[in-house]
């Protein structure tokens, strides 16, 4: 499975590592769920999304879904820590933070534990 839930996070905090390539069908059965069950408790969602050496990329019907992200209601979410080494990634992160509906940061691979710490 691409999309493997980060455990022991707080209510409303949801994480992820993706491993391979990651596809539409990923967001529909895992993502998309977590992130309705998060938005349901009435606090804002906090989302941490590692993508690791062993994440291959995005098919392409998985970046229109990641597109659809900004669907969701910006009072619903919190803060997204995106933890990455691929340089791209982050570099997109930065230059299409504005259409987020959220506080984004990104951290580096070696600290995602502060990542994980600041969206607690």
């Amino acid at each position: 499975m691409p999309l493997q839930p980060i455990a022991d996070l707080p209510d409303a905090t949801i994480g992820f590592r993706a491993r391979g390539k990651v596809h539409a069908e990923d967001y529909v059965k895992v993502l998309d769920p977590a992130i309705r069950k998060a938005v349901e408790q009435g606090k804002p969602v906090n989302l941490v999304y590692v993508l690791g050496e062993d994440f291959d990329g995005y098919s392409l019907g998985a970046m229109a879904k990641d597109l659809e992200l900004v669907k969701v209601p910006r009072e619903a979410w919190g803060r997204i820590a995106l933890v990455t080494d691929h340089r791209m990634l982050g570099e997109a992160v930065h230059l299409f933070g504005f259409l987020i509906p959220a506080q984004v940061r990104v951290f580096a691979l070696a600290d995602e534990s502060a990542a994980l710490a600041w969206v607690r």
